[in-house]
């Protein structure tokens, strides 16, 4: 078991890992880019990569604090679908209106890989496998599909 310090120390060097190790690679548009806080553009849009002990994730997560536009963004990327699994090769789920962690109303469509730990130096290379070619997939779909959603700017 590791102390809060440590739990955060452990996070943070696995981020600092991840991001030196995928800095090279520059975005769709040709840019350098942030790809632990990648920036759609868009408030309330994020694509948040997530570990803890149990698992990873990554996700398009939509937290508009009114639903019925979260519920737009959210139809906004059901328009995309087909694109959006051509880019990523591989089938998300798709949630509308879904509790997070800090109990707040949020739309996603998220991919998990279970069974790995945050805290585990050993699982880092499947993280690093899990997420390296999804946040770019996404980066790749974003250039694409970012203009279509300048409504909710």
């Amino acid at each position: 078991m590791y102390s809060k310090e440590q739990a955060s120390q452990l996070k943070q060097a696995f981020w600092t890992a991840f991001g030196q190790y995928i800095a090279p690679h520059l975005s769709a548009e040709g840019l350098r880019t942030n790809w632990v806080n990648y920036k759609t553009g868009i408030k309330n849009l994020h694509f948040k990569m997530q570990a803890d002990k149990k698992s990873a994730s990554i996700a398009i997560e939509m937290s508009h604090p009114d639903p019925g536009i979260q519920e737009l963004m959210f139809e906004q990327f059901l328009e995309f679908k087909n694109i959006l699994n051509a880019s990523l090769n591989e089938e998300w789920e798709w949630q509308l209106h879904e509790l997070d962690e800090n109990h707040k109303t949020v739309s996603r469509i998220v991919k998990t890989l279970p069974g790995v730990s945050i805290f585990k130096q050993e699982d880092w290379p499947e993280l690093i496998s899990f997420f390296k070619p999804r946040i770019i997939a996404l980066d790749d779909f974003w250039s694409d599909a970012k203009d279509s959603f300048d409504t909710f700017k």
